[in-house]
């Protein structure tokens, strides 16, 4: 990763609470038909542009990568869903168009089989992830939230993944505290 610096030591993302992950891509499906999927590959880099100029959308940060010759795709580390869902939904953004005129074409019958477009996201609740990144500069999920000693949140993956931020633990206390009370029984200190 040019410009960065990696430290000399073991460190872990510091992310707190859930985190929100967007996998989204396209691969190639006939080479030839260049102008069909060519258009697609140059937004992406559009959309993350459009992003970056306007950090409230929620993009915290992505990763571009390949998986084949034919297989192009983005991991993107958002605030939360809803800015996610925001910026898809969003009329005077790039990517409402972009599907828009996907959508044209696939009505007029123009798009099938040349271009193959996919994402997946996922909300991982805090305690559903660990990571552990050695001799790195902040990369994935540590360029997006920060990075901490590892020592902080364990040196082992089931520390890490039994890590809670203090929201965290203050949210499942309180939950206990309803579920005891709704039982019949005072929650301590009443």
């Amino acid at each position: 990763m040019p410009g960065k610096n990696a430290t000399a030591t073991r460190t872990t993302a510091a992310a707190e609470g859930d985190v929100t992950v967007l996998l989204i891509g396209m691969r190639i499906n006939h080479f030839w038909a260049v102008h069909h999927w060519l258009p697609v590959f140059l937004a992406m880099p559009r959309m993350l542009r459009e992003l970056a100029k306007d950090p409230e959308r929620g993009l915290l940060s992505h990763v571009l990568l390949t998986a084949s010759p034919r297989t192009y795709y983005v991991v993107q580390y958002w605030e939360s869903k809803e800015k996610l869902y925001r910026y898809a939904h969003s009329p005077d953004m790039f990517h409402h168009r972009a599907w828009e005129i996907i959508n044209r074409k696939e009505r007029k019958g123009k798009v099938r089989g040349h271009v193959g477009l996919w994402h997946e996201a996922y909300v991982v609740p805090e305690g559903s992830y660990e990571s552990i990144y050695a001799d790195m500069p902040a990369f994935g999920l540590a360029a997006a939230h920060g990075q901490v000693p590892l020592e902080r949140r364990g040196k082992r993956a089931r520390d890490r993944f039994a890590y809670r931020s203090q929201k965290t633990a203050d949210a499942a206390e309180q939950r206990t505290e309803k579920r005891v009370a709704a039982q019949g029984k005072a929650p301590d200190g009443v």
